[in-house]
């Protein structure tokens, strides 16, 4: 291993991480670093090693073949290193189950519940990471991700949990005012800006539009939309998992039938080429039960 003495390793990482997000700017998100101590970090491996890893052009950097090839063992490097972090950081402990969840279905949903996986599996912590980023279980301490969307990312192992399907909520009072679906003119609309979706995902099926929707408050955060619903503010078009605990205490009510389905899914996402300890399957399996339970019979 003396040729690592001729490059820093931070320079390795840089040019791994630019290679594999395709940009200096998500390097340097991941690092945690400035984009100038990215390209510097690059530029100086590329001077240590005497040749171009990179070509530049107008959209950024884009590996070499030398790159790429360079790159592809790099990251299989890096993770093995993520790896031995981990297993140091829990100091061999494997009772460790790191959970990288959306904060919304964290909060109104996963939360609630994980009392229950305590007391079925003691022997097991959950820890539970709330963040909107796609986190990379092959580069990181987190175990599994449970992710809402089409699928498809590469470099991971995503197993369908169920189909995701959403419906107006609203406060009970708010409902009364609620006959059929073209009453939502006459209400206000709670929206939320980050949606995958659109209204016309559950008004389509019900022979109507957008166009019929009218004013309301507008969130950046489902579970503040959710929270805006609770208070009265307005018709909400919510996920099952987000809005089931709410329907159960009656805090919230669902003014018409039918939930319909966004295209979307709730996936079980684990490293490509990870084993899955038992912790990790008696986690999947308790998962798989709750939402059968919760939300239906959809659940594989």
């Amino acid at each position: 291993m003396r040729e690592l003495n001729a490059v820093t390793l931070g320079g390795l990482r840089a040019v791994e991480a630019v290679a594999r997000l395709g940009s200096l700017a998500a390097a340097a998100d991941e690092m945690a670093v400035t984009v100038g101590a990215v390209s510097q970090r690059v530029q100086r491996v590329e001077a240590q090693l005497g040749t171009p890893l990179f070509h530049r052009g107008p959209k950024g950097l884009t590996p070499t073949q030398l790159g790429g090839e360079v790159a592809a063992r790099l990251t299989r490097a890096m993770t093995e290193l993520a790896t031995a972090v981990r297993v140091a950081r829990r100091g061999g402990d494997d009772r460790t189950l790191t959970v990288s969840v959306a904060p919304v279905l964290a909060e109104k949903w996963l939360v609630w519940r994980l009392q229950d996986f305590n007391m079925a599996h003691p022997d097991v912590r959950i820890r539970v990471d709330a963040s909107i980023t796609l986190v990379d279980p092959n580069a990181t301490d987190v175990d599994v991700c449970l992710r809402v969307g089409r699928g498809g990312w590469p470099d991971v192992r995503a197993e369908k949990l169920l189909d995701h399907r959403v419906f107006p909520v609203c406060s009970p009072v708010l409902a009364e005012r609620l006959a059929g679906p073209a009453d939502l003119a006459r209400v206000p609309i709670i929206r939320d800006t980050g949606n995958m979706f659109t209204w016309d995902t559950w008004l389509a099926p019900n022979g109507l539009d957008s166009s019929i929707l009218g004013e309301g408050p507008s969130f950046s955060d489902g579970a503040l939309c959710l929270d805006a619903a609770i208070a009265g503010q307005g018709v909400f078009l919510a996920w099952e998992t987000v809005a089931s605990n709410a329907l159960r205490t009656g805090s919230l009510v669902a003014p018409f039938p039918g939930r319909y389905p966004t295209g979307h899914a709730y996936w079980f996402v684990t490293g490509r080429d990870i084993r899955k300890p038992r912790r990790i399957a008696a986690f999947e399996a308790w998962l798989r039960d709750e939402l059968r339970r919760d939300v239906g019979a959809d659940a594989p």
